[in-house]
């Protein structure tokens, strides 16, 4: 079975030019989606099998992705 995108610019597109602007103008916001980008892949080896981890590391795993989309959703509607 597929592996849904969940990367901020799949769910996000609409904030496709502000993601890319404050990538380039702003330290923090590209620390964030850095660690959330590279979250992401980590989670999609989990459910892809690639990376075998037990259910409740990969729930932690999403809900770390969660909070860092929602601060980054933050940045992004504060821009």
């Amino acid at each position: 079975m597929p592996v849904e995108h969940h990367d901020l610019i799949h769910e996000l597109p609409e904030y496709k030019d502000k993601i890319h602007a404050l990538k380039t103008s702003d330290a923090h916001f590209r620390r964030l989606f850095d660690e959330c980008h590279e979250l992401t892949k980590s989670i999609e080896n989990m459910q892809n099998e690639v990376t075998p981890v037990a259910t409740s590391e990969e729930e932690t795993a999403k809900r770390q992705r969660l909070q860092l989309k929602d601060e980054l959703l933050g940045l992004l509607a504060a821009a």
